[in-house]
């Protein structure tokens, strides 16, 4: 179905409304520090536990993949910068029933995701204060967070600016001591060598496939920077600059500290998962106090988390609300900031919250399967948007092509096939069968509903 005419003046690009408060200080470090995600620290345990060394293969094949979706999407988000990022584009390339479906999908995970990091916070600060109830630290999160979202988006931009400058600081003194252990001149440590890596594929291929899949859901939270872009003094600078930046933020990082890990501790190691990798890396090393100073730093990983999490979706509602996909209320701007989405999104999360204390065996887990596999869906769409918004582009307005895909069109399509494989073998593994499910009923009815409000529209 065609639909040029119909979508290409709809989505909204320059956000009016919007402050544009961010400076080009505050988009290199949360493009920067948006990599090192909560997910990297918390869920790569579980991950190096199934696939053992091999899961430096699983990384950087999901880290391949994840450059390939920076790059397209930062193609668009150079020509068209807008609030909504890829829902925008969905709507402009395919029509606005995928920039509804899109757009509300990652919406709905954004808010859960809030949920979950401030549970995950609210666990370690329990840790220390358990006198405390971890409710009460969880509600302290959300009012700080969405305060800071409330005001003007420079403060926004600050909170995320020291929160990723401690993270890069945090995780590149953990890489350098790594190496310098593995290379047997740290002081009072031996060189490992190879002795941890032997057993490569311990469990296998069906190993490999569960750490592939526990490292493709690490990655996200990437796109924030493109949203955040069109708030900032230069969007189409800042996103080139992040995007091109990307490989080797990825690289380093994800790839660079699995490898680290996984030489110098062993991959069946019980702390692996009970500690977390980083931390029974850097005890194998015999640095006092380590394990608490990777609780801080995963500790401000998860706030950092909740304070991207509530400004990009209040930031994506706000962006469908202006193309006439969802309820008035949630546009409303004031001081140049999207107040109501704001307030509903920390809303929503906080409800989640609650759900995991009231229903968590039905209701939460419910929530948590639909979630699961939201990221692929907005990749797909990011992909056939790029496909079609290209070529557009290329005909009509080449000087906008400021970030060019590499290898188009072919390696778009690569990047779908390897989508589409993520979804086999996730309908291969039980724990990850029931998320695709739920995750497709879910886009299914949003699509539905999306294409229906499209139809109704265009009979006016």
């Amino acid at each position: 179905m065609s639909n040029s005419t119909t979508t290409e003046a709809s989505p909204r690009t320059d956000d009016a409304a919007l402050s544009h408060g961010l400076k080009q200080r505050h988009l290199s470090m949360i493009a920067l520090g948006g990599v090192i995600g909560a997910g990297l620290f918390v869920g790569s345990g579980a991950g190096i536990a199934a696939a053992g060394p091999s899961i430096v293969v699983a990384y950087a094949l999901s880290g391949l993949l994840v450059m390939l979706v920076m790059r397209m999407l930062g193609e668009m988000s150079a020509a068209y910068p807008s609030s909504g990022s890829f829902s925008a584009h969905a709507e402009r390339a395919i029509g606005p029933w995928a920039g509804f479906t899109a757009g509300w999908a990652f919406w709905v995970l954004l808010c859960t995701a809030v949920g979950l990091e401030g549970i995950g916070a609210a666990q370690i600060v329990h840790g220390w204060l358990p006198g405390t109830p971890e409710w009460a630290w969880v509600a302290l999160f959300m009012v700080v967070f969405c305060g800071t979202n409330l005001a003007a988006v420079k403060n926004f931009g600050e909170f995320e600016f020291w929160f990723a400058a401690l993270k890069v600081g945090a995780i590149s003194l953990f890489l350098v001591l790594g190496v310098l252990a593995i290379a047997g001149v740290l002081p009072g440590t031996d060189a490992p060598g190879t002795s941890h890596l032997g057993d490569f594929m311990p469990n296998g291929g069906d190993g490999l496939i569960i750490g592939l899949l526990a490292s493709v859901f690490a990655y996200g939270g990437l796109e924030t920077v493109t949203i955040a872009a069109a708030e900032s003094e230069n969007p189409v600078k800042g996103v080139a600059s992040a995007v091109r930046t990307a490989m080797w933020r990825i690289a380093l990082f994800y790839v660079g500290s699995m490898a680290v890990i996984v030489t110098l501790v062993p991959w069946d190691s019980p702390e692996v998962v009970e500690k977390g990798p980083y931390v029974a890396a850097l005890d194998e090393l015999g640095i006092p106090g380590a394990g608490q100073l990777m609780n801080v730093v995963v500790l401000v990983a998860l706030l950092s988390a909740m304070n991207a999490n509530i400004y990009g979706a209040s930031r994506i509602g706000y962006s469908l609300v202006e193309r006439g996909q969802g309820p008035k209320a949630l546009g409303r701007v004031s001081g140049g900031v999207p107040r109501t989405a704001v307030l509903v999104s920390s809303l929503f999360g906080f409800g989640c919250v609650l759900l995991s204390y009231w229903r968590p065996d039905d209701v939460f887990s419910w929530l948590l399967n639909m979630i699961g596999a939201v990221i692929l869906v907005v990749w797909i769409f990011i992909a056939v948007a790029q496909l079609r918004l290209r070529r557009r582009l290329e005909r009509e307005a080449p000087e906008k092509l400021v970030v060019r895909m590499w290898g188009f069109p072919w390696l778009t399509w690569m990047a779908l096939a390897g989508m589409a494989a993520v979804f086999v073998l996730m309908a291969r593994e039980p724990d990850t069968r029931v998320q695709l499910y739920s995750t497709g009923g879910m886009t299914l009815v949003l699509a539905a509903v999306g294409y229906a409000r499209q139809r109704r529209r265009a009979r006016r």
